[in-house]
C-alpha cells in the first residue's frame, strides 16, 4: 500500500471497537492469530467500514442502502494517495492541499467514499456525480450528516447514462483531478458470476449459503461493454474538454482491459498517460491516468508507475 495509507498495519480491533461499539459483535479470533471479521457477511463489512471511517477519518455517520456497493476503505484511500502524488508533480513534489483543489468523482455512489476520505486527508473539495438518483440522494444525506466534510462536497445527478463529463459540469468549471471506479462487468450474468466468485473466495472456497449482493447495484457493477467501453467514452469526452481536469484518472479492474485503453489513449494523444499499480495484500489493481497539460512531462521516479508518454 501507499506509504501514507493509514491502513498499512493490521486492523486495530480494540481501538475500532472503542470508536464503534457495534463492531464488537462481528469480531472473532483469526485462525492464525489476532482478530478478524467474516468478510462474507455484508453487515460485518459495513460495520467495519463505519468503524474505520469514524476512527481514521472523523466520519460521524456512515451507512449505505441494502445492495449498494460496500467499498474496501484501504484500497479507496490508496487511490487518493497516488492521485495526490500525480498532482504533486506540478508543485515541486509538494502535494496541493485545501479547498482550492477541486476533484470530480465520476460514479460517487451512495457510499460517497472518496469525498469523505479526501476531504479529511487533503482538505480537497469534491463534486460527485452518479446516474442513480437514489444514490445521489443518499450521498447528499451523508454530506449533511457529516458537516465537517460536507462543506466541501456536492453530489449531482447525471441524467445521461451514456455520458461521463457531459451534462454534469457547469460552464467554465475546472478540476485538478477526476477519479472514477467504473462498472467493470459487461453484462448482468458476468456481474453475478463475479459476485459468486467473490463470496466463495471470502467463504474459504465454500459455496455461499445465501447470495446477498452487497457488492453493488446493477449500475455499479456492469454496463454495456464493461469497463473498456466506459473508459473509452471517458477518454473521448476528455479529449473534447482537455482543460476540464489537469489529470483524468480511472481505476482499471482487469489487466486484460489495458491494451484497448492504451490504444484509445494513443489515438487521442494526451501529453502523457501512465499506469500506477497498487497492491492490497495479494490483490493487484491499477490506475490509468492521462493529462493534456505540458506541466506534467517530468519522468516519475516512483517504481510503481509505468510511463507511457506520447511524443
Amino acid at each position: 500500500m501507499h506509504p501514507r495509507n493509514l491502513h498499512r498495519a493490521p486492523y486495530d480491533f480494540p481501538q475500532l471497537i472503542k470508536s464503534c461499539p457495534e463492531l464488537k459483535q462481528f469480531v472473532r479470533p483469526h485462525p492464525i492469530g489476532g482478530e478478524t471479521i467474516d468478510f462474507a457477511d455484508p453487515e460485518a463489512v459495513k460495520t467495519l467500514n463505519r468503524a474505520l471511517l469514524k476512527f481514521h477519518y472523523g466520519v460521524v455517520h456512515w451507512d449505505i442502502p441494502n445492495g449498494c456497493l460496500c467499498p474496501p476503505i484501504p484500497s479507496r484511500a490508496d487511490y487518493l494517495h497516488y492521485a495526490a502524488d500525480l498532482l504533486a508533480e506540478g508543485f515541486k513534489s509538494v502535494i496541493p492541499r485545501g479547498p482550492a483543489v477541486k476533484v470530480l468523482d465520476i460514479g460517487v455512489g451512495a457510499n460517497c467514499i472518496y469525498p469523505l476520505i479526501g476531504t479529511h486527508e487533503y482538505g480537497w473539495r469534491f463534486v460527485g456525480t452518479d446516474i442513480d438518483r437514489e444514490s445521489v440522494k443518499w450521498a447528499n444525506q451523508l454530506v449533511v450528516a457529516n458537516p465537517v466534510h460536507g462543506k466541501k462536497v456536492e453530489c449531482r445527478f447525471q441524467p445521461s447514462p451514456d455520458s461521463v463529463f457531459k451534462n454534469i459540469v457547469k460552464p467554465g468549471e475546472q478540476f485538478a483531478l477526476s477519479i472514477s471506479n467504473p462498472p467493470f462487468h459487461a453484462s448482468p450474468a458476468e456481474a453475478s458470476a463475479g459476485t459468486l466468485r467473490k463470496l466463495k473466495n471470502l467463504g474459504g472456497g465454500k459455496p455461499p449459503k445465501t447470495i446477498l449482493n452487497f457488492g453493488g447495484q446493477s449500475n455499479e457493477l456492469w454496463c454495456q461493454g464493461g469497463e473498456v467501453a466506459f473508459i473509452q467514452r471517458m477518454i473521448v469526452e476528455s479529449a473534447a474538454r482537455p482543460k476540464l481536469c489537469v489529470w483524468f484518472t480511472t481505476l482499471v479492474s482487469k489487466q486484460g482491459s489495458l491494451p484497448a485503453i492504451y490504444r484509445e489513449l494513443s489515438r487521442i494523444g494526451p501529453v502523457d498517460f501512465r499506469t500506477i499499480v497498487m497492491f492490497a495484500g495479494q490483490k493487484q489493481s491499477r490506475i490509468v491516468a492521462w493529462t493534456f497539460s505540458f506541466a506534467f512531462r517530468a519522468t516519475p521516479s516512483d517504481p510503481t508507475v509505468t510511463r507511457l508518454q506520447k511524443g
